[in-house]
């Protein structure tokens, strides 16, 4: 796992947190493992000593070299941009693998939304995903009702997965040290969702919605989007839900629930 200066990245050097990554991610002989941002292999050899097959996706091209010299007949490395990979393309003649697929990587800051979104998108190709992700980010993914980094990703991610926040990292486990903190979180899917919503689309905007300005109640962020006071009011007083309550607060089935019964006005 890596990050090079060219994309405005950084190296992950520790001998010790690429083994603890490895264990997180726990690859096997009947998996197959995506790693993203290969680098110098750090990671990739690792993986490949223990899972089925490993692809190593690396957009500098002035590493590519480096992979294909040193790469094991386990290892297939692509020479792409992640953000425009079709997964499922990728994955089309990998049915050897029986589904068991593993999506790994250091993820920049700059790819980390897009890329979370587009694993959403797809999230039924994969078993797990183990990500090293800027600390806010993964704080978010994994915070629980009540938090103030509560928000619709994590709602999202936690309907579908079971989310893990592993441990953190220090700026000097890289080289050159980035000036915010990492931490590396699992994703592990779930057999089935949390609770099901019939169209996630409507949800997610529902979502947004819920949250769009923090220090409005809930009630008047979704007034404001335009959902009808009467029916926001029953359906508030048919949960429970006080008036005054705020989106961080409610949880997942609480949001499952509420827009079930906006759905049914």
């Amino acid at each position: 796992m890596r990050k090079t200066k060219a994309l405005g990245q950084h190296f992950l050097t520790s001998r010790t947190v690429l083994r603890k990554i490895v264990e997180v991610i726990s690859p096997q002989r009947d998996e197959l493992v995506i790693e993203i941002g290969a680098g110098k292999g750090a990671l990739t050899f690792p993986l490949a000593e223990r899972a089925g097959k490993v692809i190593a996706v690396e957009k500098d091209g002035a590493l590519i070299p480096f992979l294909l010299e040193h790469r094991r007949p386990n290892v297939v490395v692509r020479h792409e941009d992640v953000l425009r990979l079709d997964f499922r393309d990728l994955l089309a003649g990998e049915a050897v693998f029986g589904g068991k697929v593993k999506l790994a990587g250091n993820l920049p800051y700059s790819i980390s939304s897009p890329l979370l979104f587009k694993v959403l998108e797809d999230k039924d190709v994969f078993t797990a995903c183990v990500f090293l992700l800027q600390k806010e980010v993964a704080e978010r993914l994994s915070a629980k009702p009540g938090s103030k980094k509560h928000a619709p990703l994590s709602i999202l991610f936690q309907m579908h997965f079971d989310v893990r926040l592993r441990f953190a990292l220090p700026p000097g486990a890289f080289s050159p040290p980035p000036r915010v903190q990492s931490a590396l979180i699992s994703l592990t899917r779930r057999p089935r969702p949390l609770f099901p919503v019939a169209d996630e689309d409507r949800f997610r905007r529902f979502l947004r919605a819920a949250f769009a300005q923090r220090r409005k109640t809930l009630l008047n962020n979704l007034k404001s989007a335009r959902y009808p006071l009467g029916l926001l009011r029953e359906s508030f007083r048919d949960l429970s839900l006080n008036e005054t309550v705020r989106a961080e607060q409610l949880s997942i089935a609480q949001f499952a629930d509420l827009f079930e019964a906006l759905g049914r006005g």
